[in-house]
């Protein structure tokens, strides 16, 4: 099993598999009661302990610890998340960040690219809990490659831009993860965030 950043981990026992020298709050029992779902942070895994990250129900609440993996009962990449566009399904889909997902699909379709919905789009959808709002943004993951030029990364960064919603992608490589709106301005160093912190680099690739 490859584990990722933004990758969505659905937990055995959610509320007993907390590894934190941490008190845990009350909303993280709440939260993980209601959808026993989590999402892998940027940070080492060591020991076969996976880091994540817990969402509340505000903005605000974000809980980081530490899970064993084989407390992991089921394991999605964002990717998978839009292989059936099951948000068309979706009675939420008038919001502006699941319409947005119908214009990423148009946009990166002929780029070859490996992409999928991450942040509050891709724990509704992974998760079947509300989280999305008429405000929300989508952030999307982009699996790094060949075809991402700086000529197709600018041109990809324009047509998102016509986008119901604000679109913020970033793309994932095998060193960390930098934002593809940085990336199309052309200009270094470019900050590329790695498993141990964030770096400046010349070339993301």
């Amino acid at each position: 099993m490859v584990i990722q950043p933004h990758d969505l981990i659905q937990l055995t026992d959610a509320q007993n598999r907390m590894i934190t020298p941490s008190t845990i709050p009350g909303w993280v029992h709440e939260s993980l009661k209601r959808s026993p779902y989590v999402v892998v942070r940027r940070a080492p895994i060591e020991n076969g302990k996976v880091p994540i990250g817990v969402r509340g129900a505000d903005r605000i609440q974000r809980f980081a610890a530490h899970v064993s993996i084989d407390a992991i009962e089921k394991h999605i990449r964002p990717e998978q998340l839009i292989s059936k566009k099951e948000w068309k399904e979706d009675k939420r889909i008038d919001l502006k960040a699941f319409r947005s997902l119908d214009v990423v699909v148009k946009v990166l379709k002929d780029y070859q690219l490996e992409w999928g919905p991450a942040g509050s789009v891709g724990f509704e959808l992974a998760s079947g809990q509300p989280t999305v709002n008429e405000e929300s943004d989508l952030d999307i993951v982009i699996r790094g490659n060949e075809n991402l030029t700086l000529n197709n990364a600018q041109t990809i960064i324009s047509e998102l831009g016509k986008a119901p919603a604000r679109i913020d992608p970033q793309v994932e490589t095998e060193e960390g993860a930098f934002s593809l709106i940085e990336y199309s301005r052309g200009t270094n160093p470019i900050m590329l965030r790695t498993i141990n912190g964030p770096i400046l680099v010349n070339n993301p690739f």
